[in-house]
């Protein structure tokens, strides 16, 4: 009872946990050793048809992708253009890498995943977390070689998001279930409407702006009420993901900066300009 009300009153025993990571890091991946061989032995048996099926689709996704790849480059030439034009600040690309979920927090009032990445990679605490199709939340612990993320959806976590198709403002907060986030203190004339895409407004410095946060799921007038009842759908898998991406910020504080990681790959940076004119939307 003393070295729980020592560690969540204090940062006492911040170093011990950090300690611990180290010795905790094979257990996790002997623990996820079985999921691995299961998909290597799914893959080693297929059939040469099935093999052949797959390898046509793909092939026929690739000719999709680089179609779009074209398109979305004169796009955002064409962006970067008009900001040049507008004296506005040079477009600056995030800097991402690579990582894998490699535990799960069981505790089901926790959303909480364990990475395979760490302070050696580079990594900080407040860094953003993201999957292909959005934000998943941000990395709050980190190891020598493992840390631990926050999810969005964690009843204990917020962030600013704004509307992509007018930049109504809003904070996102958890609800303690994967697939819903609340919107609170959205004043009941706010123009929000089910189906709206939620980005990252970038406001407060922890996250970076214009990265898809939700879509909303539901809007509820009451009219005793100064604020409207807002849901919203997370586009990120945050059940299912297995990959995710961990965004190094440009305003990085200095104390937590470190040398560029082997393997860090680019990402083009998406603010709401560019989402704006990439899906057909307002701005």
């Amino acid at each position: 009872m003393v070295l729980i009300f020592v560690d969540h009153r204090t940062e006492l025993l911040k170093p011990v946990r950090y300690s611990l990571s180290v010795l905790m890091t094979p257990v996790q991946y002997i623990s996820n050793a079985p999921a691995r061989i299961a998909e290597w032995s799914a893959d080693g048996v297929k059939s040469k048809g099935q093999l052949q099926r797959e390898n046509l689709a793909l092939a026929n996704q690739v000719r999709l992708l680089e179609r779009r790849v074209q398109k979305l480059a004169s796009t955002v030439a064409e962006n970067k253009r008009l900001k040049e034009l507008m004296n506005s600040s040079e477009i600056v690309d995030d800097r991402v890498i690579v990582a894998e979920i490699v535990g799960v927090d069981p505790d089901p009032y926790r959303h909480e995943v364990i990475i395979n990445k760490g302070r050696n990679d580079g990594l900080y605490e407040g860094q953003a977390v993201l999957d292909a199709d959005g934000l998943m939340g941000q990395v709050i612990e980190v190891g020598p070689m493992t840390s631990r993320a926050l999810l969005i959806s964690d009843s204990t976590h917020g962030l600013p998001v704004h509307a992509n198709r007018n930049g109504v403002r809003a904070i996102a907060v958890g609800s303690g279930i994967l697939d819903k986030l609340r919107l609170i203190h959205v004043p009941d004339t706010a123009d929000l409407e089910v189906g709206d895409l939620l980005v990252s407004s970038g406001l407060g410095g922890r996250f970076p702006k214009g990265y898809p946060v939700g879509v909303v799921s539901k809007v509820s007038h009451d009219p005793g009420q100064p604020f409207a009842i807002v849901e919203a759908r997370p586009t990120a898998n945050l059940d299912r993901s297995r990959y995710v991406l961990l965004v190094f910020s440009i305003e990085e504080p200095i104390e937590k900066s470190v040398e560029e990681p082997e393997g860090l790959i680019e990402a083009s940076a998406r603010d709401p300009e560019k989402v704006s004119a990439i899906d057909g939307g307002e701005g």
